[in-house]
């Protein structure tokens, strides 16, 4: 034994000592051999409770902690009795290392953290022997914490009781604390040996655990008290000790008051106990007593009755209230010192009135006995005002403590107010008043913060914070919903008055009201919609609010805020956190600026200068040429082009293109770029810019040479920049000049994009944009692709820039698309398909029948390429992904190219022969349920081909689009149609399963009304027949088919294949 043990040890210590590398590994596999013998144990236990020569034990602590761990492993999940030998000797070693370590010893003074492990272990070994092998366990336990005669002391043996209270801790985590239990894994053994090992202790050992807890701690805070009065220099030591021990009584205390009978808790001794260890200086012994209080106040109970009993004997809400004004002010006197330990016990305070106010509006909501819910109401009326209190802390996390119960609060008010007709009661009134002040109060930010300069994290906090207030808001609302639209319509114009008249404000409060205004909005549920929000207008014909002259109507109280905002001036206070909230608020609210058209100017004013998009600071910057976008692009029409080339020349200094390269570990070119582009920059907000642009210049429409003159003086200096990049492109190398011209070509597509679109059909009088200045910039970027199309990063700028331009332009750049897209063609990656296909989808739309020769050129190779890459095996999630997107948008494709009369390329005398491959590849989509989407544009697209290619000739000189086509629809979809609806994969059940459903039936009455007689004729005689359809269920089926419409067939077909299926 004594060679087997050394060997152990030997090999703890190799393990733990990573430097010996030769003899590491192989230590480790001996330990992990040793725990898997039966005497794994015995040698844990001998190593552990080994005493050395000078009276503490023999072995390091590292040595001693891995034991421990063997012993673990052995004792967890161990549901099975011990042997009589085994519990015998682990019984008396254990016992007697405690004798020995903390009666007489030092409690392993060298090594701390093994009394928690230590205690873990005899914690485990305790609920493995408790119930048949050692119920006099805390009877034996017990006899310990009393000092024996020979020793000098005269009080309970501190070592020992904090072994006592950490044992007990231990035990009430592992067989009553939920959260544990919901970490761990589950298992039924467990759960019910935990449930016995409970219900033992209750039975045998609770009133004794109980007093000897509440002993001990008693016992303590006499020694404090009697040490507080001495020689503090003496009694230093022993205090802290003492401290020590009331402190984890509390805590043990606390653990298990959910679980044993509150009848042994909460009595005549205890309640005195607690209250006066709720004001003792020691904070921790404060913090614990919270705690234990909130434990006790949450405890469930049967009867409502016997929880309001516990509530009354307890009187929190006196006390809680005596606590909090006391607490306050201290945190005043500290003034702006801050101390945290004290914070977190107003923290704690804050803790134990939510439960306490949760508790009694159970009582109040859901009792049936009126006399319990009278009393409760009256006990939780008394609290109110402390919720105020804390609400209003200056510290969030103080404050947050609460909200629960407030949320309740005001869900209960919600309830009584939607029940009742009678006026709300004043009483509730002035609560939420007051509410209401706290709640406008806590929305300012912290006057000492920049939130410019914070941390990250503790502006998302604030901003959070910020959110949870407003749904107390907005609860207020729903109950009062005047108190709320009155009180911070008067907070926000008092404000913004006294600004205009010269008062002087602190920058929160300005921030405040104007982002008071900014919320108003989604405060005021009863505001009309668009200028109706704002002005007290009749209603006007939307064809006819251009001309009316919204300025002799009287403003809505949203609308005089927003007056009150642009005159007061306070755009230009002295504070970016407040101009940037103006800003943000004026860009939100574009319809009030077309019923005050005079607020418009100093609006713009504001973000043009060094306030908005002449900042000197990027930040600002960046977001400022997003909202000054919005606004133009939201009231656009409200701007005389006099103003529009006023502006226009005013942010001209600010299109310069800005590229910023970032910092990259790759050394690819390739990859440079494409992190270049993808990194968010300055550039990604000035893009928003450039379409504001666009949209001012669209507005010179009436007088197209000038248009076409300012456009062209801000494309020029743009296309002399991409020559210039063009030519300083010297290969993959040229990072800096192939993103300038990646930067250009996007900023020239965002140009295009502030312009109105193309119109289909052109109506009459219809002022075209300036198409020659468009063609110009086309063949421009056409230029650059043709050189740099190995290039993804001018592909996909070209892809981008194109899509705009077509969307403004129309056909009128139809004679650009062969060559683009030959050169997007010409070098491609698999990544880009999807963009690519879009791309065309959108050319469709645009271009119509001018897209017909590049598509009857395009679609056989793409089809090919397509479909070779979804034949090739998914390797991961990625390749899934990619896959099912691309199959989609190549459907998407295909719909498009019939929908828009352009099927005339599938039968093309280039395409005619790969006709039959598409048709194979779409039905292997529709009958694959496993992807939804896909399967139902399979079936579109089967449906649209019906309707172009197989409707018969209507005379007999005529011949159909394409002869034969309806053999294949009967041989192989309508049976690949009806197949699919008994895959077992088919779930009715699931809402995606049944879109298709409904389009298959689409698609089955388009066949039928398409070929009419013939189809019905052979549905009932030949096909469904061969699925042993009864002949009258056939003809019902096919005459639904033919006299529904596509809406009643749907869901009769629905029901149909339900009601089928159901029944197989």
């Amino acid at each position: 034994m004594d060679q087997e043990l050394n060997q152990f040890v030997q090999a703890i210590l190799i393990a733990s000592d990573p430097t010996q590398s030769s003899l590491h590994h192989q230590a480790l596999e001996y330990l992990s051999a040793i725990q898997q013998s039966a005497s794994a144990w015995r040698l844990a236990l001998a190593v552990y409770v080994e005493p050395g020569q000078n009276g503490g034990r023999k072995h390091p602590p590292q040595v001693r902690f891995f034991a421990l761990r063997v012993l673990d492993e052995f004792l967890d999940n161990r549901f099975e009795p011990l042997d009589d030998d085994m519990f015998q000797t682990l019984r008396q070693s254990i016992l007697n290392y405690i004798q020995s370590e903390y009666l007489y010893g030092s409690a392993e003074a060298e090594a701390s953290f093994l009394r928690n492990k230590f205690a873990h272990t005899l914690t485990l070994f305790f609920l493995c022997t408790y119930i048949d092998k050692w119920p006099t366990f805390f009877t034996d336990f017990f006899g310990l914490i009393h000092p024996p005669e020979s020793t000098s002391q005269t009080t309970f043996n501190p070592h020992v009781s904090l072994l006592l209270f950490h044992l007990v801790l231990e035990i009430s985590g592992e067989v009553a604390d939920q959260i544990i239990k919901a970490a761990r894994q589950f298992t039924a053994a467990r759960q019910a040996r935990d449930s016995r090992v409970r219900d033992a202790v209750r039975e045998r050992d609770a009133a004794r655990i109980n007093e000897a807890v509440l002993t001990i701690v008693a016992d303590g805070v006499e020694r404090m008290s009697r040490l507080r009065k001495g020689d503090v220099a003496q009694a230093e030591r022993e205090l802290d000790s003492a401290v020590e021990v009331v402190d984890w009584g509390v805590r043990t205390f606390a653990s298990y008051v959910g679980w044993i009978d509150i009848n042994l808790t909460v009595t005549r001794d205890t309640v005195p106990l607690l209250f006066t260890l709720l004001s003792d200086p020691s904070l921790p012994i404060r913090l614990a007593t919270a705690h234990a209080l909130t434990r006790i106040v949450a405890k469930g109970l049967k009867e409502p009755g016997d929880k309001l009993q516990l509530i009354k004997v307890l009187s929190l809400g006196q006390v809680l209230d005596a606590l909090e004004e006391k607490t306050r002010g201290e945190q005043r006197s500290r003034g702006s010192d801050t101390d945290e330990g004290e914070e977190s016990y107003r923290e704690a305070l804050g803790k134990l009135l939510n439960v306490l106010g949760l508790e009694l509006c159970k009582l109040t909501d859901e009792c049936p006995d009126a006399g319990v819910r009278s009393e409760a109401t009256q006990l939780l009326g008394q609290i109110l005002p402390v919720i105020l209190r804390l609400m209003a802390d200056e510290y969030d996390d103080t404050c947050s403590t609460i909200f629960p119960l407030l949320q309740t609060i005001l869900l209960s008010y919600k309830r009584q107010r939607k029940s009742s007709s009678e006026p709300l009661d004043p009483a509730k009134r002035t609560f939420l008043s007051s509410l209401l002040s706290v709640i406008l109060e806590k929305l300012k930010w912290d006057e000492e913060s920049d939130p410019e300069d914070m941390d990250e994290d503790d502006k998302a906090a604030f901003e959070d914070l910020r959110k949870e207030l407003r749904t107390f808001m907005d609860s207020t609302l729903m109950i009062d919903p005047e108190l709320v639209t009155e009180s911070v319509r008067t907070l926000a114009l008092n404000t913004l008055t006294a600004y205009q008249n010269g008062v002087s404000l602190k920058w929160n409060e300005a921030e405040l009201a104007i982002y008071l205004v900014y919320i108003f909005g989604e405060i005021n549920k009863t505001g009309g919609k668009g200028r109706a929000a704002f002005c007290q207008a009749p209603a006007v014909q939307r064809d006819k609010r251009k001309e009316t002259d919204y300025s002799e109507y009287p403003l809505t109280s949203h609308g005089e805020m927003l007056y009150a905002l642009v005159q007061s001036g306070i755009s230009s206070y002295p504070h970016k956190t407040v101009v940037m909230q103006f800003f943000e608020t004026a860009a939100r609210y574009g319809d009030f600026f077309k019923v005050r058209k005079e607020c418009i100017m100093p609006t713009l004013q504001a973000m043009l200068d060094v306030r908005g998009l002449h900042s000197p600071e990027s930040s600002t910057r960046s977001r400022v040429y997003y909202l000054f976008y919005r606004f133009v692009k939201e009231d656009r029409n409200e701007i005389s082009p006099e103003v529009a080339v006023s502006l226009l020349e005013s942010i001209r200094d600010l299109l310069v293109i800005q590229v910023e390269v970032p910092e990259s570990e790759n050394s690819e070119s390739q990859d440079i770029l494409q992190e270049a582009v993808s990194t968010p920059s300055i550039f990604d907000s000035q893009l928003y810019l450039f379409e504001a642009t666009g949209t001012l210049v669209s507005l010179l429409y009436k007088t197209p040479d000038q248009a076409a003159a300012l456009l062209l003086s801000v494309v020029r200096p743009l296309l002399d920049e991409l020559s210039v990049s063009l030519q300083a492109v010297k290969g993959p190398d040229s990072v800096l000049p192939i993103l300038k011209v990646h930067h250009i070509i996007m900023a020239l597509g965002n140009l295009a994009k502030g312009f109105p679109e193309y119109p289909n059909p052109v109506p009459e009088n219809f002022v075209a944009p300036p198409l020659e200045v468009f063609r110009e910039v086309g063949q421009a970027i056409l230029v650059c692709l043709e050189a740099m199309n190995v290039f993804r990063v001018v592909r996909d700028a070209t892809r981008f820039a194109f899509a705009r331009i077509l969307a403004t332009t129309g056909s009128n750049v139809a004679q650009l698309i062969p060559p683009l897209m030959a050169n997007l063609l010409a070098h491609f990656e698999p990544t880009e398909l999807i963009d690519f296909m879009n791309f065309i989808g959108l050319s469709i739309h645009k271009l119509q029948e001018d897209l017909l020769d590049v598509l009857d050129q395009l679609i056989g190779p793409l089809s090919a390429h397509i479909n070779g890459l979804l034949a090739q095996p998914v390797t991961g999630t990625d390749d899934q992904v990619t896959q099912v997107d691309t199959k989609r948008a190549y459907l998407g494709l295909l719909n498009s190219i019939i929908s828009s009369k352009l099927h005339t390329v599938f039968i093309s005398d280039r395409n005619k022969g790969q006709l039959e491959g598409l048709l194979e590849s779409m039905l292997r989509l529709a009958e694959d349920p496993s992807d939804p989407a896909s399967e139902k544009a399979a079936f579109s697209f089967f449906g649209r081909c019906v309707t172009v290619w197989a409707e018969p000739p209507r005379t007999p000189s005529t011949q159909q689009v394409l002869p034969g086509v309806e053999r294949f629809v009967y041989e192989r979809v309508v049976p690949t149609a009806f197949a699919v609806l008994s895959l077992p994969q088919f779930n009715i059940k699931d809402g995606q399963i049944v879109v298709v459903l409904q389009e298959i039936a689409n698609f089955l009455q388009t066949v039928a009304k398409t070929r009419g007689q013939e189809a019905i004729d052979f549905l009932v005689t030949v096909f469904l027949p061969s699925q042993n359809w009864p002949q009258a269920t056939a003809l019902e089926f096919t005459t639904k088919m033919r006299e529904l419409d596509g809406k009643a067939f749907r869901k009769y077909f629905s029901d149909f294949v339900r009601a089928s299926r159901a029944g197989s």
